[in-house]
């Protein structure tokens, strides 16, 4: 294949991706994302921006899991000096443990609102708004009809989109570009230390539109996620250590 019908194909591919609901590639914003090895599972193994995934949580461990999953990826949209807007029906993240993740807490705009029409209408409106590096809504459901409308204002503003799914009743088909499901694990220390060490999370990927989805268990350290070390194997070559 010669330049010219490389150029081509990769033309292709950035039309495709527009079609698909994605921002290309070659996005301000592409690559900002560390996601470690989930980032095999997208197109052009790139975090896709500009775009609405949605997480399902099934209990309120598993919601603050999430939070914490979704809090990580909006550091890094962050990075330089952004704002997001937080919608849900009551307070369930504690803003300056979001420094944790990169994130000033005055840089994040928090709406309570207890009707679910009207954290759509939130959710819808704050996607429009150019300029934000992401919204995050928790709604319980979501249809196809809802979940377009939350897609195309993305298209038009490429700002991200996080939907919340705590408890679903029913889990539609939506047009959300990507669908999660995120459980916690055991904190993890490189040299098993006592006391609390760097948060870990199982991560399924049930859905993600031109990608492979895929399962993770993954450890935030220094700003980024790695692959979680077999603690097992880790165990075992420190008690040959101490009995060398």
């Amino acid at each position: 294949m010669d330049g010219v019908q490389k150029d081509i194909v990769a033309r292709l591919q950035q039309d495709i991706l527009r079609l698909q609901g994605q921002r290309p590639a070659n996005d301000p914003l592409a690559g900002k994302v560390e996601l470690g090895p989930v980032l095999d599972a997208f197109p052009q193994q790139v975090f896709p921006t500009g775009a609405v995934h949605e997480y399902i949580s099934g209990s309120p461990a598993a919601t603050a899991a999430t939070s914490g999953f979704i809090a990580s990826i909006l550091g890094s949209l962050m990075q330089n000096g952004g704002s997001c807007v937080w919608i849900g029906p009551e307070k369930i993240i504690f803003p300056p443990g979001l420094k944790a993740f990169g994130i000033e807490p005055d840089r994040v705009l928090f709406i309570h609102l207890k009707k679910e029409k009207d954290i759509c209408w939130a959710m819808e409106t704050a996607l429009q708004v150019e300029g934000l590096a992401g919204v995050v809504s928790e709604l319980p459901d979501l249809n196809f009809t809802v979940s377009r409308r939350l897609q195309l204002a993305v298209e038009k503003s490429g700002v991200t989109g996080f939907v919340l799914r705590q408890q679903p009743r029913k889990l539609h088909p939506t047009a959300c570009v990507g669908r999660w499901q995120i459980s916690s694990l055991a904190s993890y220390h490189p040299d098993e230390m006592p006391g609390i060490g760097f948060p870990c999370w199982n991560v399924e990927l049930q859905k993600i539109r031109g990608g492979k989805p895929g399962s993770w268990q993954l450890v935030w350290m220094d700003g980024h996620f790695l692959a979680l070390p077999d603690t097992s194997l880790i165990s075992s070559q420190t008690l040959l250590r101490k009995i060398g």
